[in-house]
């Protein structure tokens, strides 16, 4: 097989795992979106939150660390200690899902049954807040992420990535980790969503809140579930980006890559965000390749963006949407 095909080929299959990357992230706008109806544009903060916090904690970093000093005139950073990171993460699971419950009882319990407008209004304060909160608990520094997964920074090509079959395909190994996992969470998010009573309860919640509050439908517990399982997601998406690229204010962005894959798998679709997400990544790697050269280059930056307004032109409901039919 000629050099150029082969190169092709090893181009493919990185950005289909890249994609899968994406969708990491577009997994946790879903969840959101399906049980309230809106985007949540804090989904991409609370990946980097999650970053932050699980770094904090395996390093056994004070929280507020700047604060206190510059108030008490102390000089403390640490304690002195490290936690295994399976523990940590376990401990990051648990603040997210106690954010979960304070963004409840804070924000979404007073805007029942508002306009979208308004609860999307409220998702980017909340982003704003999260950025700055995570600045002035964790610090703005850029940190390594190490909880075993292999390393994408100041490793050598050898240990960070797999020779595919012996042939000279080298792929990401953090990437195919990465991909295994979000299949994993999209089979339990799908089964969670089409089996369960809770999964049911949260579909009628989407459909409308009044209706599903008539049935006896906790409304605050769903959107205390649904943002807890957002915030995993977001935890899960956080840990692969922190490893491959370390842990940093501008994580926060890859919530904008996320929305090309909404708009193409479904807004209300988990298997569309992972299908989605292929495609862009997949799509976005063999323009750059072959087109790329013919423009120069820089094609990455604005492909996904072009593909998503085509589909939004002729197929708005994504692949995998639903298309909702009005009588009037």
């Amino acid at each position: 097989m000629p050099d150029t095909l082969w190169f092709a080929l090893e181009v493919t299959l990185n950005g289909l795992m890249a994609g899968v990357m994406y969708s990491l992230v577009a997994l946790g706008f879903v969840l959101i979106f399906k049980a309230s109806g809106i985007f949540n544009y804090a989904q991409g903060v609370l990946a980097l939150f999650a970053a932050l916090t699980l770094v904090g904690i395996m390093d056994g970093q004070v929280p507020f660390a700047h604060l206190i000093n510059a108030v008490f005139g102390t000089s403390v950073h640490h304690f002195g200690f490290q936690v295994p990171g399976l523990i940590a993460i376990i401990l990051t699971a648990g603040v997210m899902t106690l954010l979960a419950i304070i963004v409840e009882r804070l924000i979404l319990k007073h805007l029942v049954n508002q306009e979208p407008i308004i609860l999307f209004m409220a998702t980017i304060g909340l982003a704003y807040f999260l950025e700055g909160f995570g600045d002035v608990m964790w610090g703005a520094d850029i940190k390594k992420l190490d909880v075993g997964l292999p390393q994408g920074i100041n490793e050598t090509i050898e240990s960070t990535t797999y020779n595919l079959f012996g042939y000279g395909l080298f792929i990401d190994t953090l990437d195919i980790v990465a991909a295994f996992v979000a299949a994993a969470l999209v089979i339990s998010l799908t089964l969670f969503s089409q089996y369960s009573k809770q999964g049911r309860a949260l579909r009628a919640v989407a459909d409308d809140h009044q209706a599903a509050l008539s049935v006896g439908i906790s409304l605050r517990f769903i959107w205390i579930l649904v943002w807890s399982i957002a915030g995993i997601v977001a935890l899960v998406a956080g840990i692969m980006w922190g490893s491959k690229s370390g842990v940093q204010f501008s994580l926060s962005l890859i919530a904008l890559k996320a929305l090309p894959v909404l708009m193409l798998g479904g807004f209300t679709s988990i298997p569309g965000a992972i299908v989605g997400g292929l495609i862009i990544g997949m799509g976005e790697k063999l323009f750059e390749f072959f087109i790329g050269p013919m423009v120069g280059g820089a094609t990455e930056n604005w492909f996904a963006y072009v593909l998503a307004l085509v589909f939004l032109v002729f197929r708005p409901q994504g692949l995998f949407g639903e298309k909702i039919i009005e009588r009037v």
